[in-house]
Parts: structure tokens; sequence; C-alpha cells
């Protein structure tokens, strides 16, 4: 299961999730692209996980804009020849107003971090991966996308709609060898306060999610497309 030499594009990588995912497929020789708006940061990653200049990649660009996504897998491809893994991993998040004192702009601020980063990337990414015929695109996202609460609409809409678009997306790739899956947590324990707060018991751990992409990026994962794959119901 271990995905030697793949190249894996990983969005968001600054963050607690981007750095364990990162972590995970660097163990396994994964080559990597780190996706983010500070080049600095980026090199901060790859210094602290030990990676050597030939296994990665600063992928510098902002994914909200169609130009700003190509470039960073410009970078990549420039690097690598191809993206073999896209995890999609930018986060952002709004909510707190009820809908009759909603400014749209919130929704469209969400619309821009979740659907339109999810496309623009996706664009520039699967044409190759089904030349090639192989290739995984994995992203997160909250139950709320499908039983959303009070208040908490632009984020929902945001989410749901990449949802929408990566179920699409894996229906239109069927049978290529690509594939694009969900998983679903309620709340990143990035603090690991899991363990002493019952409250906080569906939280899923960082290593735990990584680990589901791990899986998933794998040729043993082939027959799972399209999935949302809950990891917030413990036993």
């Amino acid at each position: 299961m271990r995905n030697t030499d793949r190249v894996v594009l990983i969005t968001g990588a600054t963050g607690v999730l981007g750095r364990e995912t990162a972590r995970v497929f660097a163990e396994d020789g994964a080559r990597l692209g780190l996706a983010g708006t500070d080049g600095d940061r980026l090199h901060g990653v790859a210094r602290h996980l030990g990676l050597s200049d030939d296994r990665w990649v600063a992928a510098v660009g902002d994914v909200r804009q169609r130009d700003g996504a190509r470039s960073a897998v410009e970078s990549v491809t420039a690097a690598f020849e191809h993206v073999d893994v896209l995890i999609h991993l930018v986060g952002g998040y709004t909510a707190g107003t009820p809908i009759a004192e909603l400014d749209p702009a919130d929704i469209a601020g969400m619309l821009d971090q979740h659907l339109w980063t999810t496309l623009h990337l996706a664009q520039a990414v699967i044409p190759g991966m089904v030349e090639r015929g192989w290739g995984r695109v994995l992203a997160v996202s909250p139950p709320v996308a499908s039983e959303p609460p009070a208040k908490m609409a632009p984020y929902a809409i945001g989410k749901a709609a990449q949802e929408v678009l990566l179920r699409t997306l894996a229906r239109e790739v069927g049978g290529t060898g690509v594939t694009a899956n969900l998983v679903i947590v309620k709340a990143i324990d990035e603090g690991g306060v899991r363990a002493t707060d019952p409250k906080k018991a569906s939280w899923t751990a960082p290593s735990e999610i990584a680990a589901t992409f791990r899986f998933l990026a794998s040729d043993e994962s082939a027959a799972v497309n399209g999935a949302r794959i809950p990891l917030y119901n413990r036993g």
C-alpha cells in the first residue's frame, strides 16, 4: 500500500493537517509538491520534515484564482513531470450569522475558498491523470455540508458545492483509473484534546486523516470512488 515515488500535491501544506499528510507520504517515499501562498513557510515545512531538494518542490500560488492554481501545478510538473495525487486541504470558515442578516460576500468568500479552488486544481490535474490512466483526488469536508446547522450557511454552502463537484467528478472519471473521494470529519483534533475532553470524542486526529489519505491514494483503493468516508463515529 506504499505510495513510493508517487507525485503528491498537497494544498494547505503549512497547516497542521497538511504537515502531517506531507510527513506520511514522505515516509512512503513520495515526491511532494507543497502548495501555499508563502514560499518561506513551505520551505520551513520541508526543513522540518528533512526533505531533500530532489524530493519536494514549493508550489506557490493563490489557488482561488485559476492562474494561481495552474501556476502551482506547473511548479510541480516542471520538477516531477506530472501529478499523481491531489490532496486538497485549503481551509476557511465563516459562520455565526442568520440567513436573514447574511452578507452575500460571506457566501462568495466560502465559494472562492472551497468550490473554486477545487475546480481550478481539478481542471489543472485531471486531464494528465486520465491520460496516464491513474490518479487520486482527495479532500476533507464536514458533516454540515449534508446536515447544515443554523447560522452556518456560508460554510455549509461552500463545502456542499465542493462535495457536489468532486462526487460529480468521480462519476465522470469512472473507469479511467482516476478516483475522487472525500474524508468527512467534524473537527480536526490539532491539539490532542480529544483524550481529555469527552465532548470532543468525535474529533479526528490529523494522523487518522493522513492514514486514510494514504489508503485512498494507493492502488488498493481503486474500487473506492465518489465516497464520503466518515471519520467521526468512534467505536
